[in-house]
């Protein structure tokens, strides 16, 4: 990424609508428009990606005004939030000498910098995040400058959405670019499949309305116009079925589909084609997402190994911005990051049960652990008179004395070999038993 440069001139970029809003009093940089929505084909993707990607004269407003529309998509909101989460979810922190510094760690908990990961993420479905840092009381703030108003291949920053040039951005104040200046992002692969899917679901709507109900058929008498008046009346009061209004003399045909299952199954394997589109481009698989008859337990790990992969290509690209891209910044805030490191603390995959099942084996193998790490990891508050119980259990479980004999001295322990040996000779003494004597003893 290029790095921006830096100068104070004590400008700052706002944004709003026709209208100032309460408490605005600056003159407004940007002025917004809303997007336009519904109504997109295919023509439409195309010539947005057309217009976008133009050299000369690039205008994304239509590209952004499709994206604006398609998130509205339930599949595809959903899988972009599953990808975020697996960034946003998991806590960053700051160390210096391997050690975490307690105020920085402070300040990444703060509400402001969870937002701007999360924008931060959207440069990867927008392809690009423009922001402005400024200081907002204790905490440093940000404004996000709208897609629509910026041209990233010339740097440019316009008033209104539909100007053909704009001020350079290099003349604002603590800027950070994120993302490609030529990428339009994964919204633009993910399009084609969202407008498919919502015209099938347009057509199968439609399909449903037409053949999932039952059509009326009134006949009147051609000559009788009031009969014929009055079925109409009956008929638009009677629900919004199809209904069929024609003479007694005339003749009608209904002419339906020959299978209308395998057409309602058409317009079902269709959408679900699409939202697998959708999942293998945003998260890199389909079985964390749909459940199929088709998958094995096998095949489920193969693709969350997958989607562990693209989620730590994430928490990397993330880290190379804080750790390299926003230097500058935080040095312009006011925030020493000299001599350290942002990371991700990491999670630990295995479960309560399974912790508790190793320290017990460890424990038995006579390994130390940290009590104070299994009181913390296990939730249970530590007892105050800790020390006393543990000495009192000490006790309870101290072995007994060896008994004492009547000579005074301690008895001699059981020997396991020596009592399997005289439990032999027992054995063989039972089976050859004791010669007979008298008279039944035999003369040799």
């Amino acid at each position: 990424m290029k790095k921006n440069t830096y100068r104070k001139t004590g400008r700052r970029i706002t944004a709003g609508g026709l209208r100032p809003l309460p408490g605005q009093k600056a003159p407004r940089t940007i002025v917004l428009m809303q997007p336009k929505r519904f109504g997109i084909d295919i023509d439409t993707v195309v010539s947005a990606i057309n217009a976008a990607e133009n050299p000369d004269f690039c205008r994304r407003v239509k590209l952004y005004d499709l994206y604006a529309d398609i998130l509205m998509d339930a599949h595809l909101t959903a899988v972009i939030n599953k990808r975020k989460s697996a960034v946003l979810c998991t806590p960053v922190e700051f160390h210096r000498g391997g050690v975490p510094d307690k105020e920085m760690c402070e300040m990444l908990r703060s509400p402001w910098f969870y937002r701007f990961r999360n924008d931060a993420m959207d440069a990867l479905f927008w392809g690009f995040t423009l922001v402005q840092f400024h200081r907002d009381g204790q905490w440093p703030d940000y404004f996000l400058v709208p897609r629509k108003h910026v041209d990233p291949v010339r740097e440019e920053i316009f008033r209104h959405q539909t100007d053909i040039s704009g001020e350079p951005w290099t003349e604002y104040d603590d800027l950070l670019f994120v993302g490609s200046r030529t990428e339009l992002g994964l919204l633009a692969q993910a399009a084609p499949y969202v407008v498919y899917k919502r015209n099938t679901l347009a057509d199968w709507a439609q399909f449903s309305e037409v053949f999932g109900m039952p059509v009326r058929e009134y006949l009147y008498d051609a000559n009788d116009p009031e009969a014929r008046a009055q079925i109409l009346n009956d008929a638009y009061n009677e629900g919004g079925a199809g209904v069929y209004v024609h003479p007694r003399e005339s003749d009608m045909k209904f002419v339906e589909s020959s299978n209308k299952t395998a057409s309602a199954d058409l317009y079902d394997r269709l959408t679900e084609r699409c939202n697998a589109e959708i999942s293998k481009l945003i998260l890199g698989n389909t079985l964390t997402t749909e459940a199929s008859d088709k998958g094995t337990q096998a095949l489920g790990t193969v693709h969350r190994k997958v989607e562990d992969r693209l989620a730590l290509a994430d928490r990397k690209y993330l880290l190379d911005l804080l750790n390299y891209e926003m230097t500058d910044i935080f040095s312009a805030m006011g925030i020493d990051t000299s001599g350290g490191e942002f990371l991700f603390k990491e999670p630990k995959d295995i479960d309560l049960n399974q912790r508790m099942d190793i320290a017990s084996k460890m424990d038995a193998l006579g390994l130390p652990l940290d009590e104070e790490q299994l009181y913390e990891e296990t939730g249970f508050r530590k007892p105050s008179d800790y020390e006393r119980r543990k000495q009192e259990r000490r006790e309870t479980v101290q072995p007994a004395p060896m008994p004492v004999s009547g000579g005074g001295k301690p008895e001699k322990p059981d020997d396991p070999e020596e009592d399997k040996a005289k439990g032999m000779f027992k054995a063989l003494k039972r089976f050859f038993g004791q010669a007979p004597r008298g008279e039944g003893a035999l003369g040799w």
